[in-house]
């Protein structure tokens, strides 16, 4: 199965209201940007343990290892999770950028230095959550 069918699967097996609010967030994504590398984690360890809720990933970014290492990695995650949905926006240094930037307008959420956490997308200001994902990867770009 592909990555766009791994990811319509997914949304299509999340509750209504849920799975709803996740195709919409996904649009909104894909048109920001339409040309991003997309990616499906299905939340499972190569021994097939689940170790996290499954994740859409979107962008790309080459992650550094203290160790030297690297690995190719998504730059905005989308995940469906037992309270509501969580974004991702990784690779960011500045671990209080998301919280000083866009905490106090985007609604209803929780805003870490990584990740906006909101029950519904009714909840939040889709607007400032999709400026929040594009100041994201244009950071993460700039420092590459």
């Amino acid at each position: 199965m592909n990555v766009k069918a791994h990811i319509k699967e997914y949304i299509s097996g999340l509750p209504e209201t849920k799975g709803a609010d996740l195709q919409a967030l996904h649009n909104s994504i894909v048109k920001l940007m339409p040309k991003c590398k997309l990616w499906f984690l299905d939340g499972k360890d190569n021994k097939g343990k689940i170790v996290s809720n499954p994740n859409i990933g979107y962008g790309l970014q080459t992650l550094k290892y203290a160790g030297g290492k690297t690995k190719e990695f998504y730059q905005i995650g989308l995940s469906a999770n037992t309270t509501g949905i969580s974004v991702y926006i990784l690779g960011l240094s500045d671990k209080i950028h998301l919280a000083n930037t866009y905490g106090k307008k985007i609604g209803k959420a929780s805003v870490t230095g990584y990740c906006i956490k909101f029950k519904t997308l009714k909840e939040i200001n889709i607007e400032v959550l999709m400026e929040a994902i594009q100041d994201g990867t244009a950071i993460q770009t700039a420092n590459e």
